[in-house]
């Protein structure tokens, strides 16, 4: 789906997230017919242009569904976005939404939502949490898959190379959703393929001034270089 049109469903997804709380008789959203929907969202930051326009999006839809919105920048600190959805517990919102820096160590927080009976909706990135009940649906795409059509490209694309094909990977933030997913789709499907050597990996944090220096030391650093994966 595209990026823009998911930011306008993660809107209607708060709505339909609370007709069902409504009609369950329990949680936040059991206010009367006149309330106004208050949601309570967590941006990882605005480490790109994409990000930046992903924000405006969700603040368009959002206005434009007649619904309050309380935003928070986490300016890509897990510990922001932790102490953002703490905050927006205690101001008793009726929906929590937010893309995780990363998708570890949600547990303990999404847990205190729940016990609160405010729904989480994850955005664009997932968490790795065992339990599922902490929230109560994820709006993205399917990272896994996007990894693994690039790697099928890649073995498409060189299938009659004889020597070695050397690949550079720039990778997203460290431990998030996109960059574990990527790195992982890619991987198995050019496992088959031991012609394909990963000679260098590194983050390049999602932002265009770190994937450019990590790029200038890749060419520095390796001698040849068949294929950059970002």
């Amino acid at each position: 789906m595209s990026k823009r049109v998911a930011s306008v469903l993660v809107t209607g997804a708060m709505v339909a997230v609370l007709a069902a709380c409504g009609s369950g008789g329990g949680g936040s959203a059991d206010k009367g017919s006149g309330h106004k929907l208050v949601v309570g969202f967590s941006q990882v930051g605005a480490e790109s242009g994409w990000r930046t326009a992903n924000t405006k999006s969700i603040q368009e839809a959002a206005k434009k569904a007649g619904v309050e919105l309380k935003f928070s920048d986490a300016q890509q600190k897990q510990e922001n976005q932790i102490k953002a959805i703490r905050s927006f517990i205690q101001q008793k919102v009726d929906v929590i939404a937010f893309s995780p820096v990363v998708e570890s160590g949600w547990d303990t927080v999404l847990k205190e939502a729940k016990d609160a009976h405010i729904p989480v909706i994850l955005t664009d990135r997932a968490v790795d949490s065992k339990d599922e009940s902490l929230y109560v649906s994820f709006l993205g795409s399917d990272f896994v898959e996007e990894g693994k059509k690039a790697g099928e490209w890649l073995v498409k694309e060189y299938a009659a190379a004889s020597g070695d094909v050397n690949v550079v990977q720039l990778e997203g933030t460290t431990g998030s959703a996109p960059a574990n997913d990527r790195k992982s789709g890619f991987a198995d499907a050019v496992k088959g393929e031991p012609k394909f050597k990963v000679v260098a990996s590194q983050t390049g944090d999602f932002t265009r001034a770190k994937g450019k220096e990590v790029m200038q030391a890749f060419l520095k650093s390796q001698p040849k270089i068949d294929v950059l994966y970002a």
